[in-house]
């Protein structure tokens, strides 16, 4: 099992940024693929973004490409969530996972973070 905790919610005007970071330990960090859900209230997790093991291939929804960026640092085994140009429709708690398998945007990832939260107001 890898242990992931996320970090850098927060309340954000419309049009700002947030950077989330999500820590992880307990395993080797470059083995697993990591992946960013949210889930706003009265609705379903969905996916966000993804990265694969070298953070050569990343992934994203359409509600979110061009305006969110995923990097990892495997040094550091820290994975990040750059939001730009941030929307209320973003206000969500948002969740970091990691799984050694490729899942991509499949929310069957076997470990995640605790999630933060993001409020973005108009």
């Amino acid at each position: 099992q890898v242990q992931l905790v996320e970090s850098g919610g927060g309340l954000v005007q419309a049009g700002g940024s947030l950077r989330l970071s999500c820590a992880a330990s307990g395993r080797t960090f470059s083995n697993y693929y990591m992946g960013w859900f949210r889930q706003a209230p009265g609705k379903e997790r969905e996916f966000v973004s993804a990265i694969n093991w070298s953070g050569v291939v990343t992934d994203y929804a359409d509600s979110v490409k061009g305006r969110f960026i995923i990097s990892r640092d495997n040094a550091k085994n820290t994975v990040y969530l750059q939001m730009n140009s941030l929307k209320p429709e973003d206000t969500a708690v948002y969740y970091c996972a990691a799984d050694t398998r490729q899942l991509g945007r499949d929310n069957d990832y076997a470990n995640w973070g605790r999630g933060t939260q993001v409020t973005v107001s108009s």
